[in-house]
């Protein structure tokens, strides 16, 4: 058995228990198909076992809208693991996202034509040799000053490049897995690593890669490495990859008995559009303990005493620690698109805080319900 066997064979344990609850945490239904896929740049690889992974439309419930997700080059979990992208595919009652994932192979991804290496089938972006990866120069952006291990290997691509982004459907993508690919489906898979989903909540948090906002064209597409939303090496999209026109009521348009769910972390339910703190609503007053105990509704009604205070001096120095990077922009006479990247990063930092309190709350109310309805009661005489 080879070192990469072994190597395999030591992580499919653990990891095939964390793919299998990572999909069924991100599955997604929508009525209707994302945007067609934007036209972009990639960047240079920033250096050497760093991955291609493609840009692709996500859903966020919240806000009943689409976002782009930025293409960008990610550090391979394992040596001989390839990225599979995620793909949406028409599932019958509306549109099913399946969310990509590392493996030996790449394996089916709705036959849609992502670019750089994924031409709808396969990846001829590189390929493993004795533990290093080795770039395509003819579909990668290589700077070979910095990367070495590379070859030149002229792809003919016969997919016709129409910027689509789903399968099936109205209007998608007509494939289908192969024998292999459906075998390939059932072999080891290992979810997303955490780089990848903090970049994935980075671009749901900026507004300005929501679809209904930019129209199909993100201004950014692509990035150097994930989360790195203001790097100069930042690539926008040059254009829409066609028209886009989502339902006028797209949170009525939802099949009935669906549950979207885009982005697991997120417990809240209804949009958050404050920037800073102080533009939080205030939040409501916790309804008094009633365990039927005495001693332990007094004990939760001081931890509720206690957690309020807490939390509104976290805003407080959350919104002191902005008004001072507000202070330093304008003595640095900053330019807007600073501004609006700095407006952001505010943005992602006080939905952050306010998910934070929303746990907390819940799991101070949570104690506090009776574990069954005669808790706390004595109990009743024998007859």
């Amino acid at each position: 058995m080879t070192n990469n066997s072994l190597r395999f064979l030591g992580i499919a344990v653990v990891m095939l228990a964390l793919t299998a609850a990572s999909l069924a945490q991100t599955s997604v239904v929508v009525s209707f198909g994302p945007p067609p896929l934007p036209v972009y740049v990639q960047p240079p690889i920033p250096a050497e076992g760093y991955f291609w992974t493609p840009g692709y439309w996500a859903y966020d419930p919240d806000f009943g809208d689409y976002f782009w997700v930025p293409g960008t080059w990610v550090l391979a979990p394992e040596v001989g693991l390839f990225w599979t992208p995620g793909w949406w595919g028409w599932g019958g009652e509306g549109f099913i996202f399946h969310e990509g994932y590392w493996g030996p192979q790449v394996g089916f991804y709705g036959g849609i034509n992502y670019g750089y290496g994924y031409f709808g089938e396969g990846y001829q972006g590189g390929r493993w040799n004795n533990g290093r990866f080795y770039y395509n120069r003819a579909v990668n952006n290589v700077n070979l000053t910095n990367i070495h291990n590379v070859y030149n290997t002229t792809v003919i691509n016969n997919t016709t490049v129409n910027h689509l982004s789903y399968n099936g459907g109205n209007g998608g993508i007509d494939a289908r897995p192969t024998t292999a690919q459906e075998a390939d489906a059932r072999e080891m898979r290992i979810p997303p690593v955490a780089a990848q989903t903090e970049h994935v909540q980075a671009a749901r948090a900026n507004p300005q890669l929501r679809a209904s906002v930019n129209q199909g064209k993100p201004p950014v597409a692509a990035t150097p490495k994930p989360g790195a939303f203001q790097d100069r090496a930042v690539v926008p999209a040059s254009q829409a990859g066609g028209p886009y026109k989502p339902p006028t009521n797209r949170a009525a348009a939802q099949p009935k008995g669906t549950i979207p769910v885009a982005i697991p972390e997120s417990n809240s339910s209804r949009p958050n559009t404050a920037v800073h703190p102080n533009e939080l609503p205030n939040a409501g007053a916790l309804p008094a303990p009633n365990t039927g105990n005495a001693k332990l509704d007094q004990r939760y009604q001081q931890q509720q005493e206690k957690l309020r205070p807490q939390q509104d001096q976290q805003r407080q120095k959350l919104q002191q620690q902005q008004d001072r990077e507000h202070q330093q922009l304008e003595q640095q006479k900053a330019d807007e698109a600073r501004k609006q990247q700095t407006e952001q990063q505010h943005q992602q930092q006080t939905q952050q805080l306010q998910q934070q309190h929303e746990r907390q709350q819940q799991q101070l109310q949570s104690k506090q319900q009776p574990a069954h309805p005669n808790q706390g009661q004595p109990p009743k005489e024998k007859p």
